[in-house]
């Protein structure tokens, strides 16, 4: 959830934490940040939640930042190309721009079940009435394991919809990260609307302090992939886009899920992660944005960095960048500064390595909602 710190005293693989409480259920925002003061959440009459932020009106306990949406830019160089859909264009000669224009679509494809396919994946569940949104369980491997589904209210069912996975942190709970509404799912269904459906795990109890991803021997990558199939089977899911995204524990496993479920997970975008949930030897790429504050003391951004650099060697990317120029984090204030994203050069095509790190603590990206599904909708 955002700004929810992680509720443990130490979380995995870290040294120290940055303070706060335990978080057990829904948290919503008594209101904006203080310029990196600490900001008390709200619980769902379980604990509550202190999270600092260096930001001015950040994310907090799934509200939805109050302060906008990150300005549009431009491509610097000429010549410039479009990749995909959404505002990531790179200008021959220049640095690469994100928010800028709108790539071209594709070409036509076709038409399955009622809807075009255009390089979709379509699963067996297109055209079969939908479960609704809330909370199912699922047996997985003889355990019962549950999670929150979120279907978009105006469903089509011959259409193929993106589907993103959303892990909480340690302490956190599916509800924590499905939110309310719009601020839920780390400000997902404000940007993305109707246009994906979402789903929120509920982990397992990591080290008797919370929920969490601790993925032993797959244990949690098989839940992913347990909850793949029902939707594939009950919901239009484009099978070719199917993402990841998390914060702090829910990052890590985001990380498991790049390392070893490349064959299903087309991107990810953890936040303050790094690999203590896993990293497997799987032998597919996976698109990656990483985000982590420069002044994270309870998942050292070293850590993070070394996760990172897994997926770049799994990605033959380089060990050289193009800086980005990027408003995505502007919104977030001063003190968030400097918010600096680095694409790495090399990739495989259409398998690309951002790297976002700014001037904060263990906190998620700011204004994350926008900038998540404008790099997952690229794909």
């Amino acid at each position: 959830m955002l700004g929810t710190a992680c509720s443990s005293s130490e979380e995995p693989g870290a040294s120290t934490t940055a303070g706060g409480s335990s978080a057990v259920g829904p948290t919503t925002a008594t209101g904006s940040n203080a310029t990196g003061s600490p900001v008390t959440t709200a619980s769902n009459a379980n604990a509550a939640t202190t999270s600092s932020s260096a930001s001015s009106s950040n994310t907090v306990g799934g509200a939805t930042a109050t302060n906008g949406s990150p300005t549009t830019g431009a491509t610097s160089g000429g010549g410039a190309s479009s990749v995909g859909t959404t505002g990531f264009t790179n200008g021959a000669g220049g640095n690469t721009s994100m928010g800028g224009a709108n790539g071209t679509s594709g070409t036509d494809g076709e038409t399955t079940n009622g809807s075009t396919t255009g390089g979709m994946t379509p699963s067996s569940g297109c055209g079969m009435a939908p479960p609704q949104s809330g909370r199912f369980d699922i047996d997985v491997g003889g355990m019962t394991r549950e999670y929150i589904l979120r279907v978009p209210d105006s469903y089509d069912e011959n259409r193929a919809y993106p589907l993103i996975f959303v892990w909480h942190p340690w302490g956190g709970s599916a509800q924590q990260a499905a939110g309310n509404g719009p601020s839920g799912y780390h400000g997902l269904p404000g940007v993305a609307g109707d246009a994906a459906i979402m789903v929120a795990g509920e982990g397992i109890d990591y080290m008797g302090n919370g929920l969490g991803w601790e993925n032993p021997n797959g244990r949690d990558e098989n839940f992913m992939r347990a909850m793949l199939e029902r939707f594939s089977s009950e919901l239009c899911v484009d099978t070719s886009r199917v993402f990841s995204t998390g914060f702090s524990f829910g990052g890590m496993m985001s990380f498991a899920l790049g390392c070893s479920a490349g064959d299903v997970i087309r991107a990810i975008a953890p936040q303050a992660g790094n690999t203590i949930s896993g990293c497997g030897d799987g032998d597919e790429p996976v698109a990656m944005m990483g985000f982590h504050g420069m002044q994270d003391s309870v998942v050292s951004i070293e850590s993070g960095r070394s996760a990172r650099d897994r997926i770049i060697e799994r990605n033959g990317c380089s060990d050289t960048t193009t800086t980005l120029e990027s408003s995505w984090c502007d919104v977030a204030g001063g003190n968030s500064q400097p918010c600096t994203c680095v694409s790495y050069d090399g990739c495989m095509e259409g398998y690309p390595v951002i790297w976002c790190e700014f001037t904060g603590p263990h906190t998620p990206a700011p204004n994350a909602g926008q900038t998540l599904w404008d790099f997952f909708s690229q794909f």
